[in-house]
């Protein structure tokens, strides 16, 4: 729980899991994606060659196909999963398959989803992820924050990445 943030969170794990230049599969920020999930006026967008996907234009609904075909086509490091505007389920389960497809990794950004994952109302992505971020101020309704859920082998990586690495230090008033 020491990131100040959602976007201190993906930066986090995107250092730890990415060399500068690498290709990423992320969520169109027109499509519900987020700023960070490539968008080139973001740090993401700029460190990282993302390739977007996008929903599909009849269901409106998240194209696997698609995020398959591209995955095969790019090869990515990593596979971000999740949004900041996307109303439907996200299968959690489809994107690990792709990802052992293309052998990458798989973030999940539940941000805007985790207080309906907390409730059982959505499908819980740790399963099927090496990394998942979130905040911890928006459904979960606490201070704003952030926290990563990972594979004991990142974890002390991550905890360095965010100290010393790009914070000076938690945020102790908001740490419950």
């Amino acid at each position: 729980v020491q990131p100040h943030s959602g976007s201190q969170a993906n930066m986090a794990v995107y250092l730890v899991a990415l060399d500068y230049g690498d290709t990423v599969l992320g969520m169109n920020l027109s499509h519900g994606g987020h700023l960070t999930h490539g968008a080139k006026v973001n740090f993401s967008g700029q460190f990282y060659n993302f390739v977007e996907y996008g929903v599909d234009k009849e269901t409106e609904r998240i194209d696997y196909e698609e995020v398959r075909r591209l995955a095969k086509e790019n090869k990515p490091k990593l596979i971000v999963a999740g949004a900041s505007a996307y109303p439907r389920e996200i299968d959690f389960k489809k994107f690990k398959e792709i990802a052992d497809e293309v052998a990458a990794k798989v973030m999940v950004d539940m941000a805007h989803i985790a207080g309906l994952v907390a409730a059982g109302l959505h499908q819980n992505p740790v399963d099927y992820a090496d990394f998942v971020t979130t905040t911890t101020h928006k459904t979960l309704r606490g201070p704003r924050g952030g926290m990563i859920l990972t594979k004991k082998e990142y974890a002390k990586q991550i905890d360095k990445t965010i100290f010393p690495g790009i914070q000076g230090g938690p945020l102790e008033h908001v740490i419950a």
